[in-house]
């Protein structure tokens, strides 16, 4: 097979004789994280395919299914292709998937796209078990090729084995919207996007190989927006990288919304921190608590570090405009720090995450770097020593200034602030024990956590109080009747039946349990009373 690469223009309409055709001849595939994640990318494929569309149907698994059972059910279909979605999640579950069809039924043509391998694929197990590899956006290219492989007498012909796809014009694409079905709509999270790519340069980021961001147009962008809601769809996530870089239709997207406030809706939106101008700021302020949350990547508020990986950032607007948000609106804020960007140190992470604490907002995720097959942070492997695991995510495992012990410590205490602070589950006595340095005390009880039970995952509610309450204690973080009484507030709030001993006396004194309703169990519990980041009372 010839494996010389060539450029895809574009081709919606390619014309095949589609009478002998059954449904299922293509089918589209990828396994998702969750089931709640329906694939947008398929369903843009699936809309593109012109003349093919009566005969291309779309499957989606997850992650979490037997890639035998998932076989089984591809090959029971009898497809004559098959073409998958390859993501940095679904790789290597993805790659068994297919040498099980390969050695099941080597009859089927497979086709692999997707950002996991547009880059760096010459030496992977899954480019070798392929019949063929679309590069980059292939919603026209994908169609291209089938056609040319039902138009020959053999699906194995000598077409080029890598197909380098353009990036299709966005005001050519067939809009993907109707493909999600009532169960879709009903149970799981819509993906949308307003624009594709990013005109910034992160070098961790696969983004910043795009030359700049695309628009679609907004009408009909709205117009499919409007079906969706008709339809019944509540929850939107925006999967736009700078949904606020065109204010002006930022703002009518918003205003769209506004029109068609419900209690039920949801709107997920990535923003860059340092763009909030007063119009915006204006019709932010308009809606309701529940109804906004913003992903905000700040991943650094180191300025060297910014400048060594290309990332233009004001910190000092970015820090104005968080508190902005926190103090004046009622949005959600969920923002991002990277962990191991070259020249990052331990102390000036710390730094950085100490600063985010102050600002509060409601979820802080903390990340270890990964180097993304194609990003240009590879450039900075040999002068900061950078070192990665062989295998998906490619995380960071040491480098220059951080060894592999403490890249451990770091992802433990990642592990255990999203368990403790992003669950809003301690409210009342987070705030104590992170008291005078957020990161040295948290640092300090994540170690003493790991160091008394062993475990990150599947820790039971009532254990983790047990933790927390014996590690603030036994590091001295806090004073042991204020600990028990907040740790008493924060347990029965959860309405969890098991009461541990310190807080008999308190059930039988008569508190109660707290419970609450919203969009999300953990977001409600963020935006009830207590913001535990903040340590004070919020209304958002």
């Amino acid at each position: 097979m010839n494996e010389s690469s060539q450029p895809v223009a574009f081709h919606r309409n390619a014309k095949v004789d589609t009478n002998a055709l059954r449904k299922d001849h293509i089918i589209l595939c990828t396994l998702n994280a969750k089931y709640i994640h329906a694939s947008l990318g398929l369903r843009y494929l699936q809309a593109n395919m012109g003349d093919l569309i009566s005969c291309t149907s779309l499957c989606e698994f997850t992650i979490n299914q037997r890639p035998m059972d998932i076989a089984e059910t591809l090959v029971a279909k009898k497809p004559e292709i098959i073409g998958f979605g390859v993501y940095i999640w679904n790789i290597r579950q993805t790659t068994e998937l297919i040498s099980l069809i390969r050695t099941i039924a080597p009859e089927i043509t497979i086709i692999i796209g997707g950002p996991e391998v547009s880059y760096e694929y010459e030496d992977t197990q899954i480019f070798n078990y392929c019949d063929y590899l679309i590069t980059g956006q292939a919603d026209f290219a994908f169609t291209k090729l089938c056609a040319e492989l039902l138009n020959s007498n053999d699906l194995h012909t000598e077409s080029p084995k890598i197909t380098n796809a353009v990036q299709p014009p966005v005001n050519q694409l067939c809009s993907p919207y109707h493909l999600y079905t009532s169960d879709d709509l009903s149970n799981r999270i819509m993906y949308v996007e307003a624009s594709r790519g990013c005109p910034f340069k992160c070098e961790f980021c696969l983004s910043a190989l795009d030359k700049t961001a695309w628009p679609f147009t907004l009408s009909s962008f709205l117009a499919d927006m409007a079906s969706l809601y008709d339809r019944g769809a509540r929850q939107f996530k925006f999967v736009d990288r700078t949904f606020n870089l065109k204010i002006k239709s930022c703002i009518e997207i918003l205003h769209f919304f506004l029109e068609r406030m419900s209690d039920d809706l949801f709107l997920h939106f990535e923003v860059i921190p340092d763009k909030l101008p007063d119009e915006l700021k204006t019709v932010l302020q308009q809606f309701p608590p529940s109804t906004l949350q913003f992903e905000v990547g700040i991943q650094s508020f180191n300025p060297a570090v910014q400048d060594t990986i290309s990332r233009r950032q004001d910190d000092v607007r970015t820090v104005d405009n968080l508190q902005w948000l926190r103090q004046n609106t009622n949005a959600y804020i969920h923002a991002d720090l990277i962990f191991g960007l070259p020249g990052e140190t331990l102390q000036s992470f710390a730094a950085g995450f100490n600063r985010l604490v102050e600002l509060a907002p409601h979820e802080i995720q903390v990340g270890i770097l990964k180097r993304l097959r194609g990003t240009k942070i590879s450039r900075h492997t040999d002068e900061y020593q950078m070192r990665y695991a062989p295998e998906a995510p490619y995380q960071l495992l040491s480098n220059r200034d951080i060894d592999f012990p403490t890249l451990q410590r770091l992802q433990r205490f990642a592990r255990y602030w999203d368990l403790i602070a992003n669950s809003s589950r301690f409210s009342h006595s987070l705030p104590l024990i992170l008291e005078q340095g957020a990161f040295d005390r948290f640092w300090q009880l994540s170690e003493w956590i790991f160091t008394n039970s062993g475990q990150t995952h599947k820790i039971s509610l009532l254990r983790l109080f047990e933790l927390i309450h014996a590690g603030a204690l036994a590091l001295k973080l806090c004073n042991e009747s204020t600990l028990s009484a907040t740790l008493q507030s924060d347990y029965l709030a959860t309405g969890e039946r098991r009461v541990p001993g310190w807080l008999n006396k308190a059930v039988a004194n008569g508190d109660t349990a707290i419970s609450t309703q919203s969009h999300s169990k953990r977001q409600s519990r963020h935006t009830k009373t207590v913001n535990p980041l903040a340590n004070k009372t919020t209304t958002s």
